[in-house]
């Protein structure tokens, strides 16, 4: 198994300025949820110039298409048009899985996400992270196992945070 090491991930796609905003679990994470996760999940502005920036990022990072079985991942040739041609993409790279969902379930993308996210600073890098209510909502709609067993400590932080909601 890949070690789980953000911080290489995350200084790529700051360096090559690619837009995007961290969901799921890792954003969970930041938002202060005892959750376990060993990956990240982004969702990247779409736009053209954006995802050229994320296939540079891709490919210095070494991103392989994920498949169970095989640790190292299978080799994918990727530009801007096949990034966007898919709606997710599962990759692993040599720092732990990166997960790419350009329409988290809730939500209509980025433009959305990006409205309510939030700036932390993760192992010395600035990102975006989606809002607490975005990642509950997002949760709610996938309705996986392993997002309603979290729902409840994910609902309670929220409610913790704005009372007044």
């Amino acid at each position: 198994m890949i070690a789980f090491e953000p911080g290489p991930v995350l200084e790529a796609l700051q360096r090559h300025g690619v837009r995007f905003v961290i969901i799921g679990g890792f954003a969970a994470i930041l938002h202060g949820a005892s959750y376990v996760t060993f990956d990240i999940d982004i969702t990247p502005d779409a736009q053209t110039e954006n995802l050229e920036r994320l296939s540079t990022a891709l490919r210095e990072l070494g991103a392989r298409v994920w498949s169970t079985g095989i640790d190292e991942g299978l080799a994918f040739d990727h530009d801007a048009a096949s990034l966007a041609r898919s709606g997710v993409w599962n990759l692993v790279t040599p720092h732990g899985r990166l997960d790419i969902s350009f329409v988290p379930n809730g939500t209509t993308g980025f433009v959305d996400l990006d409205a309510g996210a939030e700036e932390h600073v993760v192992v010395g890098v600035p990102v975006r992270v989606a809002s607490l209510a975005d990642i509950v909502r997002s949760k709610e709609a996938a309705g996986r196992t392993k997002d309603l067993l979290v729902l409840p400590t994910l609902r309670r932080l929220l409610d913790e945070r704005y009372p007044e909601r």
